[in-house]
């Protein structure tokens, strides 16, 4: 009989992965506020009545709670919404967890720390700039504080999803590609590690299955920066020719983009190179296969 795991959160581009990568060995129940897809339930986690109800009714071996705001501008337009969604609801799946006494999987992020330095670890001490990453990690910290048996796996740059839920970095890029846009203005004091979501699920499953828990950086290898991103981008893409790449810096989208972001989210997987466990590829290895699968009708 297979294991069951109930997704809350699951809607969005990382959602998308998990069920993919799991519903290969797991029974799932996949749970969002939007229902987008025929394999999601509705649940707004933020009804934490109705969130244990779902879950004790499906009685699951795991609960993976995944779904955040991840818009920095609406996050800090929105404090208390923000809190509400990204940390009173992960305290909520604390106390299912516990009573259940199930592992919990939270989603955490490398824009908890404050960019000072270049390479951020495990051992390294989060200090959030803005409300997302304070809400982020106020719920890190809970769980971590107060979970019985968790599994915290940090993410940086998310990349995944396709046109219809990336809303991050690429997504931004194809969009401008798209519309015929023939000169492109990318920051380059901005640093940080890809994240492929596939990747990311697959690696989880490794934890999940080996019984490893605990706090994980989760992250493609290698470090970068937005405009080495935007180059790799038109080369897959073999526009490298034909569209120009300008150089800024961050002050130049201040007005779109007002929140404060770390200058280095560049994580170390030393946990996982440690276990032997880091299956995470590099990331332009992850970046081609992702245009290839995603994008390949798009443009």
């Amino acid at each position: 009989m297979k294991k069951k795991i109930f997704l809350s959160g699951t809607g969005g581009m990382l959602g998308e992965a998990f069920y993919e990568v799991f519903k290969k060995n797991y029974e799932l129940k996949c749970t969002d506020i939007d229902v987008n897809e025929d394999w999601l339930e509705y649940l707004d986690f933020c009804d934490s009545d109705k969130y244990k109800l779902l879950v004790e009714k499906f009685s699951p071996n795991y609960l993976f709670h995944i779904g955040a705001f991840t818009d920095l501008e609406f996050c800090e337009k929105n404090e208390t919404e923000t809190f509400k969604t990204n940390t009173d609801s992960v305290k909520t799946a604390v106390k299912i967890s516990n009573k259940l006494n199930i592992p919990l999987l939270y989603i955490s992020t490398a824009g908890i720390f404050d960019g000072l330095k270049e390479f951020y670890d495990e051992e390294d001490l989060p200090k959030p700039m803005g409300v997302y990453a304070i809400s982020k990690y106020e719920a890190e910290k809970f769980v971590m504080q107060n979970c019985k048996k968790f599994l915290i796996c940090r993410a940086g740059w998310m990349m995944g999803g396709g046109p219809k839920k990336d809303k991050k970095f690429v997504q931004k890029i194809l969009k401008q590609i798209k519309e015929g846009k023939k000169e492109l203005f990318i920051v380059d004091d901005k640093f940080g590690t890809p994240t492929y979501t596939y990747d990311f699920a697959k690696n989880t499953e490794a934890l999940i299955d080996t019984k490893n828990y605990g706090l994980y950086n989760m992250a493609c290898q290698g470090n970068t920066s937005r405009y080495e991103v935007t180059e790799e981008i038109l080369k897959i893409l073999n526009l490298n020719n034909s569209i120009k790449l300008t150089k800024v810096n961050s002050d130049y989208f201040s007005k779109t983009f007002f929140a404060k972001r770390p200058n280095s989210e560049n994580l170390l997987n030393k946990k996982l190179n440690d276990k032997g466990l880091n299956l995470m590829r590099p990331w332009r290895e992850t970046l081609k296969e992702y245009l290839d699968n995603s994008y390949s009708s798009y443009l």
